[in-house]
């Protein structure tokens, strides 16, 4: 099993989409990474040569910001846009969407479930 990142890549997924359980390394990401090492993206991650993980290792820490470095940037930026109280600040301190998206029908992942009210007979 590959391990890269510190993390556990699944066995039995082609190297290529491997890679995509990492976070901040995407489809497009893992295909570049997989070019610049000189890596088949075909091939299992249960068979790779232990030099071939030692390259796509060394491509993702000298160009990529991946996992807890890169979960700490997104962190410090909505914590500075909700610092300095611009719009998309207090959507997210709000937790509403912060990307223009309607919230009169829609948004219950980030508004949660419905509160009913109660409504009284006449």
């Amino acid at each position: 099993m590959a391990r890269i990142a510190g993390i556990d890549l699944p066995r039995s997924k082609r190297i290529e989409i491997a890679l995509t359980y990492i976070y901040g390394i995407g489809r497009f990401t893992a295909g570049e990474i997989l070019s610049k090492a000189g890596v088949d993206p075909t091939t299992k991650t249960s068979q790779p040569v232990e030099d071939d993980v030692q390259r796509i290792r060394q491509v993702i820490d000298q160009q990529y910001m991946v996992e807890g470095d890169l979960r700490r940037e997104v962190a410090t930026n909505i914590k500075r846009l909700m610092d300095i109280a611009c719009y998309r600040g207090l959507r997210h301190r709000r937790r509403l969407p912060a990307r223009g998206q309607r919230t009169k029908t829609n948004s219950r992942t980030r508004k949660g479930p419905r509160r009913n009210t109660m409504r009284t007979k006449k």
